[in-house]
């Protein structure tokens, strides 16, 4: 049996629309530094998709790049960031905004989500000079276990945020899968009610890399740019990043790819459950983490790859199957007749 992987969502190379555009403008002489007519039109399609033409849209090549850009732009270097424990930047981002010089205030995890009265209470714990100051809430979307934020979860942490005077910032490496998610009610313009800023993945969403930035709150624009340029981020050759975003944005493929990663999963869950199989959580987006015998995890490993996400028992582990826009179907029919 050929050996597939479920690992992650960028172990393919990208969508064919994004290669052909590559290659037919590859001699097309243009500006560099995200200056270029492709980088222009890309943020022109970003800007008309979320429904904010005011909005300030950066192209980065990865997804640590741009948490770490964020919040070292957006943060003062006594203020910190509040996150679940399970957060990306907590977990997977080798301390890279720690060594922006800030931070993180974590909290537990509810399903990979955090909730207001958390925000809250780590505020009014940071009290005086001696203290740092929580200025940054921080929420994946999806979150790192393949969860969704309804709409009502995310004004709430909005309110709570505002109360407060924090800005809300989305880690969106997933975000197409969330948006297309059966378990979602929320548009991408809707997302701009209340975030002061988020990222949109193209890596993990038929992209060879890159992730967009958008920048909602005025107050955060300033000189953005400044700091791409000093950590790194200001890439010559931006075009390959506008590029890909443009055909992302062009004819909904952002969406179309990120609907089949998430049905790929979908049938994946259905089929476990369908053999009496429990999940860690409740999937709702292309990464599902059904739990299995040790003895079965063995055997499958020796034709499919996957995470083996945490101890669930003496007999049993957690495991993280993770679908992408390219996943083969006949792969997922093999998976399943192999358990």
């Amino acid at each position: 049996m050929e050996f597939y992987n479920f690992l992650n969502d960028y172990s393919e190379g990208a969508h064919p629309n994004i290669l052909d555009e590559l290659i037919s403008t590859n001699l097309i002489q243009q500006e560099g530094y995200g200056d270029d007519d492709y980088c222009t039109q890309a943020a022109n399609l970003v800007r008309k998709e979320i429904g904010n033409p005011d909005a300030d849209i950066h192209f980065v090549a990865g997804g640590t790049q741009a948490n770490m850009l964020c919040s070292s732009a957006f943060l003062k270097p006594y203020e910190s960031i509040v996150a679940p424990k399970t957060a990306h930047i907590e977990i997977h981002e080798a301390g890279a905004i720690e060594f922006a010089g800030h931070k993180i205030n974590t909290v537990e995890a509810h399903n990979g989500k955090i909730l207001p009265a958390q925000i809250e209470e780590m505020v009014e714990f940071h009290y005086d000079e001696h203290m740092v100051v929580p200025k940054l809430v921080f929420i994946s979307n999806t979150t790192e276990l393949g969860s969704v934020y309804k709409k009502q979860e995310l004004q709430k942490i909005s309110e709570m945020c505002k109360k407060y005077g924090l800005y809300l910032y989305i880690d969106g490496a997933r975000l197409g899968a969330a948006l297309t998610s059966k378990s979602n009610d929320l548009s991408l313009s809707e997302l701009n009610q209340f975030a002061d800023a988020y990222s949109i993945g193209g890596t993990k969403n038929g992209a060879l890399l890159g992730e967009a930035i958008v920048i909602n709150n005025p107050a955060l624009k300033e000189r953005f740019r400044y700091n791409m340029k000093q950590k790194g981020a200001l890439i010559a050759k931006g075009r390959i990043i506008g590029i890909q975003f443009k055909n992302l944005f062009t004819d909904g493929l952002y969406y179309k790819l990120a609907t089949h990663a998430n049905l790929m999963a979908a049938k994946l869950a259905e089929g476990l459950a369908e053999k009496g199989y429990k999940f860690f959580i409740s999937p709702e987006s292309n990464q599902i983490f059904p739990i299995l015998p040790k003895e079965l995890i063995a055997k499958l490993e020796k034709n499919f790859g996957f995470y083996i996400w945490t101890k669930y028992d003496e007999n049993s582990s957690v495991v993280r199957l993770v679908c992408s826009w390219a996943t083969d179907e006949k792969a997922v029919d093999r998976f399943l007749k192999a358990i």
